[in-house]
């Protein structure tokens, strides 16, 4: 009888953010088997975890407190598990945010989110560049300065410039890709960049299972 190869899955956090489907369907077209979910003892157990989200960094906070969640990111930062943080997921990594006043959220990364500047049309919507700052493997076979997907009216700013690997420009130069220890965040959405933005999934991934896909 022929054994059907089990899956490696990949956890991904549901804390009441849209776009989880988005993201599901980019992990399970590279092969793995993505698992929404909103409980910690899940995402605990998960050998690499996905934070994605849509909205307000404040109200994301919230919802992530809310379930229980925010310690369990603060602990896979501690543990070094591989973790991908997208968009507002890289913001509620950061200090606080600007938005709606101010807002605590995980200080994994000391700085703070802040409104992208006056006179831009706003949200900075549509593909813009990547440079790329520093090597990682995350950016195996992706072309310096390709395009990605991005969907944001805030950007986050580190207090340590070094964890920016990835900088984009719209009315500033900005870090579009955040880098500290087993942690990858991205200002964009890699799951709705196309080809470049699945590379990105994939490349992640790999280094997460040890490059044994």
């Amino acid at each position: 009888m022929k054994r059907t190869k089990q899956l490696k899955t990949v956890a991904i956090v549901d804390y009441g953010a849209g776009n989880l489907g988005s993201v599901a369907n980019a992990i399970a077209k590279l092969g793995y088997e993505p698992k929404v979910t909103n409980k910690p003892s899940v995402v605990l157990d998960a050998p690499a975890v996905i934070l994605p989200g849509v909205g307000a960094a404040g109200d994301a906070m919230k919802n992530l407190e809310a379930i229980g969640m925010a310690d369990v990111v603060r602990s896979l930062i501690d543990s070094r598990k591989p973790l991908f943080a997208v968009c507002v997921g890289l913001q509620l990594l950061f200090s606080g945010t600007e938005e709606g006043g101010w807002y605590e959220c995980l200080n994994i990364i000391p700085g703070a989110v802040k409104k992208l500047p006056a006179g831009l049309k706003i949200p900075h919507m549509g593909w813009n560049q990547v440079k790329q700052t520093a090597k990682h493997p995350v950016f195996d076979s992706i072309l310096d300065e390709a395009n990605f997907y991005f969907v944001h009216s805030y950007y986050a700013e580190p207090e340590d410039k070094s964890v920016i690997i990835g900088t984009t420009d719209y009315g500033l130069s900005f870090g579009s890709v955040i880098l500290k220890d087993n942690l990858i965040a991205t200002q964009f959405h890699p799951e709705k960049s196309g080809d470049w933005g699945l590379k990105m999934y994939s490349n992640f991934l790999k280094k997460a299972f040890d490059g044994e896909r």
